[in-house]
């Protein structure tokens, strides 16, 4: 499946049958990561996202599109990690699913990730560790209730507009 731009993302173009620039690979201790097979530039479309089935409650692999709605993405979307500093962020498509947007440039090779917190008010089926191991890891994988204020900022335009209406975390004390 390949994907056609345009300047208004809404009218993104998804073309079956056609490669989109993404592979499955093994993550090291994460399983299964999805993983860039071109560049794509800064606010390139990554992975398009289509809604596999409703839920009635969130979990593991649960996407929340709206503050009280659950889906299960279909295709790559539930294989691609968590990352407290990732390569994409979130926009929400025409059919209300989640598409991934480069946030910085991404070469091939490199394994495509966002942070949970961009599309989830809570986040409560992880382990207690987070194991992205970028130089920004919060320690845990958290929801956006919990992102701290400069990771909000920092998401800005790659974020689910509903997450938007919530108050921003408490700051975190300083070291003394």
């Amino acid at each position: 499946m390949s994907v056609q731009e345009s300047a208004d993302p809404s009218r993104t173009v998804v073309l079956p049958g056609r490669e989109q620039g993404v592979e499955l690979r093994e993550s090291g201790d994460k399983g299964a990561g999805v993983f860039a097979v071109r560049r794509f530039r800064t606010g390139e479309l990554v992975l398009a996202g289509a809604i596999g089935a409703e839920l009635d409650r969130n979990d593991a692999h649960a996407s929340q599109v709206a503050l009280d709605r659950f889906v299960r993405h279909e295709g790559m979307m539930p294989s691609v990690n968590h990352s407290c500093d990732p390569s994409c962020g979130i926009r929400l498509n025409a059919s209300g699913a989640h598409d991934l947007f480069a946030r910085l440039p991404i070469t091939s090779g490199e394994e495509i990730t966002f942070d949970y917190a961009m599309r989830n008010h809570t986040v409560d089926h992880f382990p207690a560790r987070c194991r992205c191991g970028s130089a920004l890891c919060r320690g845990r994988i958290t929801g956006w209730k919990d992102l701290p204020a400069d990771r909000r900022n920092a998401y800005q335009g790659f974020v689910a507009p509903y997450l938007l209406t919530e108050p921003p975390a408490p700051a975190r004390p300083g070291p003394a």
